[in-house]
């Protein structure tokens, strides 16, 4: 094998649209979020213009070219861009890189996507919260390379195998979301036997507050330890997401008592997207001093009316958000009086608390699934991973690879 720097056999960000871009030239905008861990790019729906366009949507890619993500790189957003009907211009936050004579297009990819390549991006990447890489740090990394031919036949084998394991990653995907569908239809069917009238959320909220508007505070505030601070990332589907909790100075909480979160609050995330509608709710644990962020909603509902679990588990259901959305919201951005307005199937307390505790006991036995799905499918990413780096570094000879055995052994 021949050491080269990449930059050496790859151009980089080659391509650019210019400001003076026709302002009615469509495409689909691909953000960090849309490229994933297994080399996976999802253009949004939508097209977009450039006049309307995110001012980081410049980066242009032909088919074939290797998009590396040069910001939170511990996220491994890398991929081969797709062939598409529609142009496809990616963000700033992206090293745009096309191979140049010397290396296959395909080879250059999975190099980019192997244990080595990724260290070594992450390692150099400066920054704690929002860690980054300058593309011509990428430029100077090494890649080995052997012959054209090997480098095909590489590219060959790695095509065949890891369509095998991306194979078996769609069918653990499609049984997750199966039994997160099933979670979800049991406790309609518990919602349904429960019966109870159709009424606005209002009537059964005492309090309903949003956290404090504009810049009241920022990243910048935050802390190690002080008051926490409940933000859209700790909102889940009728459970409060603990990881990377958020902490705020004493003196700074102080300020915002009004926001206040205490042990049983009701919160409701005010933003959404495609995968987690606005709307959704859990109860607040016992957080100590704390208070909600902006466009997160606290409430505090009427003891004799309802329970705070149960109307999370309400929010937080295909019912909630079809509720949410019935009040002329999106999934992604709601307000105060789209809360309040929201009609809801609400029985009796006794009712409520007889559907929490079926659907919970149900719900456990769910999860337990779900979670083993979880496992399988970090296991063969891990699998995955290791077959491309073996491959690329010359660990193992592809031409007596012996096909869907070729992963024992390979080291994670």
């Amino acid at each position: 094998m021949s050491s080269y720097r990449i930059k050496d056999v790859a151009y980089i960000n080659r391509q650019t649209l210019p400001e003076d871009t026709d302002p009615d030239f469509r495409f689909r905008y691909i953000d960090i979020s849309a490229v994933d861990s297994l080399g996976n790019v999802t253009p949004p729906d939508d097209e977009i213009v450039f006049s309307r366009a995110p001012s980081r949507a410049r980066r242009l890619a032909p088919a074939g070219a290797v998009v590396v993500s040069t910001v939170r790189t511990y996220l491994r957003a890398i991929a081969r861009v797709p062939v598409t009907p529609d142009p496809l211009v990616f963000s700033t936050g992206f090293a745009i890189l096309e191979a140049g004579p010397e290396v296959e297009s395909r080879f250059l990819a999975y190099h980019c996507q192997s244990h080595s390549f990724i260290d070594n991006v992450v390692a150099r990447s400066t920054g704690v919260s929002y860690p980054a890489i300058n593309p011509s740090e990428i430029g100077n990394l090494r890649i080995d390379l052997p012959s054209p031919e090997e480098q095909r036949h590489i590219a060959d084998f790695l095509d065949t195998e890891t369509a095998r394991l991306d194979h078996l990653v769609a069918l653990r995907r499609q049984q997750r979301d199966l039994l997160t569908l099933r979670r979800w239809s049991h406790f309609q069917e518990l919602l349904e036997s429960a019966g109870g009238p159709m009424i606005p959320l209002r009537r059964v909220v005492r309090f309903l507050v949003d956290g404090p508007f504009g810049s009241a505070f920022s990243s910048a505030d935050y802390t190690s330890e002080g008051a926490a601070v409940v933000r859209l990332g700790n909102i889940g589907f009728a459970a409060y997401k603990p990881a990377d909790q958020a902490y705020i100075p004493m003196s700074l909480y102080r300020q915002f008592r009004h926001h206040e979160v205490i042990r049983g609050d009701l919160l409701i995330a005010g933003l959404g997207d495609s995968r987690n509608h606005a709307g959704r709710a859990c109860v607040a644990p016992d957080l100590g001093p704390a208070i909600v962020k902006g466009k997160c909603f606290r409430a505090r509902l009427e003891p004799e009316a309802a329970d705070a679990q149960f109307v999370a588990l309400l929010l937080s259901s295909p019912v909630g958000a079809s509720a949410i959305e019935g009040r002329g919201s999106t999934r992604s951005m709601i307000n105060l009086e789209i809360v309040k307005a929201a009609l809801l199937p609400i029985p009796e307390l006794r009712k409520q608390r007889s559907v929490v505790a079926e659907y919970q006991r149900s719900w456990e036995r769910t999860k337990a699934a779900i979670d083993a799905c979880t496992r399988q499918l970090a296991l063969l990413a891990e699998r995955r991973q290791a077959l491309i780096t073996a491959a690329v570094t010359g660990q193992f000879d592809v031409s007596t690879a012996s096909g869907r055995s070729v992963t024992e052994g390979v080291s994670a």
